[in-house]
């Protein structure tokens, strides 16, 4: 199963939980896309590990935290006025938006391992 927008980069801790932390940012158009990719990885996960997402402390196989942020951009065209020594600021037409997905999926070994198996992670 590819993943075209999802990037992981792999860490893990003294305990031997893997984590899987990606980032997409996505234009308006390319949102829908994004949020397949996170949709058909949770889905795999509740799928293959079926009752056991949870925090590894309370005995969890593995969990996931998902949030977004959505920025709009707003250039500003900068002048100099040498006469007054200041500096102007005109704000030009906003870009459309776009929103930072962001996605940690974390798990023991077992369920490391068949992720990286199931999306071609490294």
């Amino acid at each position: 199963m590819p993943l075209n927008y999802l990037d992981f980069d792999y860490s893990e801790d003294y305990e031997g939980t893997g984590t899987f932390d990606a980032m997409a940012a996505a234009s308006p158009a390319q949102l829908p896309a994004v949020q397949a990719e996170v949709a058909q990885v949770l889905a795999w996960a509740h799928v293959q590990f079926p009752g056991t997402q949870g925090p590894a402390d309370e005995g969890g196989e593995w969990d996931y935290d998902l949030s977004a942020v959505q920025e709009v951009a707003t250039p500003l065209a900068l002048a100099f006025d040498s006469a007054s020594g200041t500096i102007a600021v005109h704000a030009g037409t906003p870009a459309p938006a776009r929103t930072t997905v962001t996605l940690s999926i974390s798990g023991g070994s077992a369920f490391c391992g068949a992720l990286r198996e199931a999306f071609g992670v490294d």
